[in-house]
């Protein structure tokens, strides 16, 4: 069970990216049904930490708290700033005995520095990605998703992709419903998926682009439905060539790949909340047969609907009940190391 979160402030981070963790794991929301975590910002040193918007945040506790985490968050930093050695073991650590590890645009490069992405696929913001693949060579790194979970050690790109990487992990360990209440409450959207784009060519729609909001609305409203490419298109008057390209380039996926993603949310809700049965479940989210549902959660999420329901059906605003907070002792430690990120800035 995901309870205690700690996030590593470091020197020169970006403030921005701090606040995506504090506002994800850091707020009570079991008024909403929601989770609430044990949650904990430390750093290696505590003191006054000065940002990338010029401004200090004082942190009292050190990296004590972070022994016995459930998850170790990393935020963005400033080019040319120095990790403690003592942050780079934390890092360390958490991978070993199993926990997650979370790391926002930059701080994929503190992950590489510890060496937990040796071996795995991760991601930066793609002003960094090139980077990121010269200084640690043993990490795949995607520049074109939004965030990578390999074996628990997720990375997340520039700025708001943060935000669907701290969800993502609340969804893969409390489950849809969870996820959503977090979502609802900070008013951003719950289903963005790790493979989508980190460029979408009209971030700012153009007024064709109301047609597309038509389109998907209608689309979540009749997930039941067999939607091929052809009937999409003909009701947002469209070829099927124009509207694949169209839809691509302002929702950064294809229209099958959006629906999949969608029906997979609607039956991890409807197995969360409700008891029927697999095959009525399945047809309600439009995977048609329990056995296509089951492939689908298998490729998603890596279990199976019926282990799904197992840890995460029924559940109840009261099973998020809060751990225990323990009183964080300080230290000395040893001095910083120095692991480079590019010149360009945070973003």
């Amino acid at each position: 069970m995901l309870k205690k979160i700690v996030c590593v402030a470091i020197p020169g981070m970006a403030p921005f990216e701090f606040g995506v963790i504090c506002e994800v794991f850091g707020i009570d929301r079991t008024a909403h049904g929601g989770p609430v975590f044990d949650f904990h910002v430390v750093t290696a040193v505590p003191g006054a930490l000065r940002t990338t918007m010029g401004f200090d945040i004082v942190v009292h506790d050190d990296l004590t708290a972070a022994a016995d985490a459930d998850l170790v968050a990393i935020p963005a930093y400033e080019a040319g700033s120095e990790i403690h050695p003592e942050v780079l073991r934390v890092v360390r650590d958490a991978e070993a005995r199993g926990a997650w590890v979370l790391s926002v645009c930059s701080g994929a490069f503190i992950l590489g520095a510890a060496g937990v992405l040796d071996g795995r696929r991760s991601t930066t913001h793609w002003m960094y990605a090139d980077a990121l693949a010269e200084a640690y060579p043993n990490t795949v790194v995607d520049p074109d998703v939004l965030f990578v979970e390999d074996s628990r050690v997720v990375t997340g790109a520039g700025t708001a992709a943060g935000i669907d990487a701290a969800l993502h992990v609340v969804r893969r360990e409390l489950g849809a419903t969870a996820a959503n209440v977090i979502a609802r409450r900070m008013v951003v959207p719950p289903q963005r998926d790790g493979g989508q784009s980190q460029f979408i060519q009209a971030p700012v729609p153009v007024q064709q682009s109301d047609s597309f909001a038509a389109i998907t609305d209608w689309m979540l409203r009749h997930l039941d439905r067999d939607l091929t490419v052809d009937q999409l298109a003909r009701r947002a008057l469209m070829s099927p060539r124009t509207f694949a390209r169209r839809f691509r380039a302002e929702l950064g996926t294809t229209p099958t790949a959006w629906l999949n993603r969608q029906r997979l949310i609607l039956a991890q809700q409807l197995l969360e909340e409700t008891d029927e049965t697999l095959d009525l479940i399945a047809a309600r989210a439009g995977f048609g047969a329990a056995a296509v549902m089951r492939h689908h959660f298998v490729r998603g999420l890596q279990t199976t609907p019926t282990a799904y329901r197992r840890t995460f059906g029924r559940r109840r605003a009261a099973s998020y009940a809060a751990a225990d907070s323990g009183v964080v002792a300080r230290k000395t430690s040893p001095e910083p190391a120095k692991v480079t990120v590019p010149s360009s800035g945070v973003m």
